[in-house]
């Protein structure tokens, strides 16, 4: 398989800084385009002091990255929504179904004008005098208004059932993208020694297999992007977000500074614990709690191990400190470890969220989901919350975890 249009492709971005020297007869505007590309894909941002884009020609046997080639995500990205939505009905709610995953009844809150602008305008979570000023004005008990606010909360939260088919989705993506980048990368010499990452650099074609792997990848994650603010939100969510763009950030630069080799190393290690992470999720929804449980330790290890070593002692180590002895260090080199150091701050916050789940698991004190916006029990006086099961009860076991600690990357 051949990806499409490479060697005969001739408008691509990266010559935009030889076009722009061309006389310009538009508008103001058309200038500072061209002086923005100039600068944007100026040669020292990018290569080495040695090379130019001229250097990384199509030649015959020898295809190069170009930031034209990402163009298609946009549209792959638009496709992985279709098949998300398809998966999560046509798949996703009957295996549900079949493991006995069903919604909590919730209560529909009766409509009152004045908590409504309350909670709306002002906060979700009313303090004493609030609730004792807001009792006053709508002739209710403070016990009705606590109630109130309780079931106007839990409306907005997300159902177990989606849940599930949010981490079912994502679980099948992971999988599919781990084994294809085994598939990629098992007989490539720099799988097994670091420093043929750096061998030929920048002067290294673009494999088929590298095209596709990073294509879906950054479609994937596109897709996410454009769902975030529709998908179960926690409260890691400010740092999902950062890491969303730093992903698709660090995939779009590596792309276009020919970091290939590294990425696709980098997608693997992520890859390989996501798919347990999604899994646990699935079980703790369905309340398997000794597969759960089970699944969570070993995610919990494999998320250490990959994240918190390999990431940082084998990629930053092979990013940082073999490409001076190939060229010298330019700004493309410094921008990219940036990058990857973004990614291992994300790694430390969420391994710290796992280990301390960890240690109330082993200590019979894990009672919910450290990053989930659990559901409150309707009746009661507010003092108690539920798991993410959504069964009522408090257990340590159904709220194994397999839920938060770490965000899919």
């Amino acid at each position: 398989m051949h990806f499409p249009t490479f060697s005969s492709e001739r408008s691509e971005i990266r010559h935009l800084p030889e076009r722009c020297a061309e006389p310009l007869t538009g508008s103001r505007d058309h200038v500072m385009i061209g002086t923005i590309s100039e600068w944007l894909w100026w040669d020292r941002l990018w290569l080495p002091g040695n090379l130019t884009w001229a250097d990384l020609k199509d030649e015959e046997g020898l295809v190069y990255a170009r930031a034209s080639h990402l163009y298609v995500t946009v549209p792959y990205a638009l496709v992985f929504l279709v098949v998300r939505y398809v998966f999560e009905r046509l798949i996703a709610t009957p295996l549900a179904a079949s493991l006995g995953v069903t919604e909590k009844t919730r209560y529909k809150v009766e409509h009152n004008a004045v908590l409504e602008h309350y909670f709306i305008t002002k906060s979700k979570h009313p303090g004493q005098a609030d609730i004792d000023g807001l009792s006053k004005k709508c002739s209710w008990s403070s016990r009705q208004v606590e109630r109130w606010f309780r079931r106007r909360r839990n409306q907005d939260r997300p159902g177990v059932l989606k849940k599930f088919r949010e981490a079912s989705w994502r679980m099948v993506f992971y999988l599919a993208a781990f084994i294809g980048g085994i598939i990629a990368l098992y007989d490539k010499p720099w799988f097994y020694n670091l420093r043929e990452v750096w061998n030929g650099y920048p002067r290294q074609s673009v494999l088929d297999s590298q095209y596709w792997y990073y294509i879906l990848e950054m479609s994937f994650y596109f897709s996410l992007v454009l769902r975030i603010t529709f998908d179960v939100k926690r409260k890691d969510f400010k740092e999902q977000i950062i890491h969303h763009w730093a992903t698709l950030t660090l995939l779009a630069f590596s792309w276009c500074g020919n970091y290939i080799r590294v990425g696709t190393l980098v997608m693997l290690i992520h890859d390989s614990s996501d798919i347990l992470l999604e899994s646990a999720k699935i079980f703790n929804y369905a309340k398997w709690e000794s597969t759960c449980n089970g699944i969570f330790v070993v995610f919990a290890a494999v998320f250490i191990v990959t994240r918190l070593i390999i990431f940082p002692f084998w990629i930053i180590h092979c990013t940082w400190v073999y490409p001076p002895d190939y060229y010298p260090p330019f700004f493309g080199y410094y921008f990219f470890n940036f990058m990857l150091v973004i990614l291992l701050m994300l790694h430390i916050f969420w391994a710290y969220l796992i280990l301390r789940m960890v240690k109330m698991f082993l200590f019979g004190s894990l009672t919910k989901d450290e990053r989930s916006d659990n559901e409150e029990d309707e009746e009661g006086d507010g003092e108690t919350s539920v798991t993410e099961d959504n069964d009522g009860h408090v257990k340590a076991t159904n709220g194994c975890g397999a839920g938060g600690g770490a965000n899919h990357h």
